[in-house]
C-alpha cells in the first residue's frame, strides 16, 4: 500500500470542550503511562492532573476554559493522537500548530522531548491564566460559503489600525482574531457589524495572545524555561511566520528564542503556515489532531484561499472531502479512523 503523504496540524487552545470531556479515556486508554507522567508533571506544579479533569463527571466551563487547564489538557490530547497515526498509511512530512498548537507541534516533532514538550506547554498556559492581559475576539471575512468578501479584510486591518490598544493577533483562514485591551475590544465590536449569527465572538478566558501586551509572559517564560532543552526536530516544523525548521540544520538556540519571544509577542500567521505547508511538502492529506473540530473549518478556509488543487468554497471543498478526504479531523468520528492503524 502506497503512504500517503500528510501534513499534521496540532489545535490551540478553545478545543476542549464539553463534547470533548472524557476524550483521553475514549481514545487513550491505552496511554496511561504517558498520561501518569503528565500527571506527575501537573502534581509537581500543584495542579490537578490531566486524567482528573479529563476524567470528571461534569464539564464546567470556567474550569475547563481557563489556560492553565486547557492547555495541559489539548497538549495531551493531541499528542497522543499523533502517536495513534497510522504510519503504514501516512507519511508525515511536516508538522505545525495554531497559535499554542505551535508548542504542541515542537513535541511531536521532536524538538523537545515527552516531558519537556508537556512543562513548555503547561508553563506558558499557566503564564498566560495568571496574568490574563487583555482578551480575543474573532471575525470573518468570507462569507457563508467562505468566499473572502473584497475589501472586507482590509476593513478590519484598518479598524486595528485606527484603535489604540487593539491589535491583530492570528490570521486563521477566513477569519482574524483581534486582541487587545478589554476598551478596544468593545470599541471594535461595536464597530463590527454582526454576522453568521455569532460574530464578532469574545472568546472566553482568553488573553491578547501573539501581541506586545504579551511581553511580560514572554519575560517569565524566558526565566521559567531559558534551560529548556530544545533540540534539532526529527521531522519540519513550520512556525507562525510560515518560516520552517528543517530537521538536521536548525539553530535550537534560536528555536528557543522564537518560541519564547517573537510567537508570544507577535501575530501568528497560522493560514500562512498551511500555505507553507502546502507548497514546500505537497501533501495528499492533512490530518488535524484532537480533540475537538472547530479548526478543521479555518484549515479548509487556508486551502480554499490559496486555491490548492482548484478549490473555490465552502460546498466545493465539502464535497471533494467526501470522495477523497483533503482534511481528516482526529476530533471527528469517522474521520479519526481513518488515521488511526486498526
Amino acid at each position: 500500500m502506497t503512504r500517503r503523504r500528510a501534513l499534521v496540524i496540532a489545535p490551540g487552545r478553545g478545543t476542549y470542550n464539553k463534547e470533548e470531556l472524557g476524550y483521553l479515556a475514549r481514545h487513550h486508554g491505552a496511554r496511561g503511562d504517558m498520561l501518569a507522567r503528565f500527571d506527575a508533571l501537573r502534581r509537581q506544579a500543584g495542579q490537578a492532573g490531566v486524567s482528573e479533569l479529563d476524567g470528571a463527571g461534569r464539564f464546567v466551563l470556567s474550569r475547563y476554559s481557563r489556560g492553565d487547564n486547557a492547555s495541559a489538557l489539548i497538549h495531551a490530547c493531541a499528542v497522543a493522537d499523533f502517536d495513534a497515526i497510522d504510519r503504514d498509511a501516512y507519511d508525515i512530512v511536516a508538522v505545525t500548530g495554531n497559535s499554542m498548537g505551535w508548542y504542541i507541534a515542537l513535541a511531536c516533532g521532536g524538538a523537545l522531548d515527552e516531558a519537556g514538550g508537556f512543562v513548555l506547554t503547561n508553563t506558558m498556559g499557566t503564564l498566560m491564566q495568571q496574568a490574563l492581559i487583555g482578551g480575543q475576539l474573532i471575525y470573518p471575512f468570507v462569507d457563508a460559503d467562505w468566499r473572502e468578501i473584497p475589501g472586507k479584510r482590509d476593513e478590519i486591518l484598518a479598524l486595528i489600525e485606527r484603535t489604540e490598544g487593539l491589535f491583530l493577533s492570528i490570521m486563521l483562514g477566513g477569519m482574524l482574531v483581534l486582541a487587545g485591551h478589554e476598551a478596544a475590544l468593545e470599541q471594535a465590536a461595536r464597530q463590527l457589524p454582526r454576522v453568521q449569527d455569532r460574530f464578532p465572538m469574545r472568546l472566553a478566558n482568553h488573553a491578547a495572545f501573539h501581541t506586545p501586551l504579551q511581553r511580560p509572559v514572554s519575560d517569565r517564560g524566558k526565566a521559567a524555561l531559558g534551560a529548556a532543552v530544545f533540540r534539532s526536530p526529527g521531522l519540519a516544523l513550520i512556525d507562525g511566520r510560515g518560516r520552517i525548521w528543517w530537521p538536521h540544520a536548525t539553530d535550537t538556540a534560536a528555536l528557543g528564542d522564537y518560541t519564547l519571544g517573537h510567537q508570544v509577542v507577535a501575530p501568528y500567521d497560522f493560514t500562512g503556515a498551511v500555505r507553507t505547508g502546502l507548497r514546500e511538502f505537497a501533501p495528499d492529506v492533512v490530518i488535524v489532531l484532537g480533540p475537538g473540530r472547530t479548526l478543521g473549518g479555518a484549515v479548509a478556509q487556508s486551502l480554499i484561499a490559496c486555491g490548492w488543487q482548484g478549490l473555490e468554497g465552502k460546498a466545493d471543498f465539502q464535497a471533494r472531502n467526501r470522495d477523497r478526504p483533503m482534511v481528516l479531523s482526529m476530533g471527528v468520528d469517522g474521520q479519526r479512523e481513518q488515521v488511526v492503524s486498526g
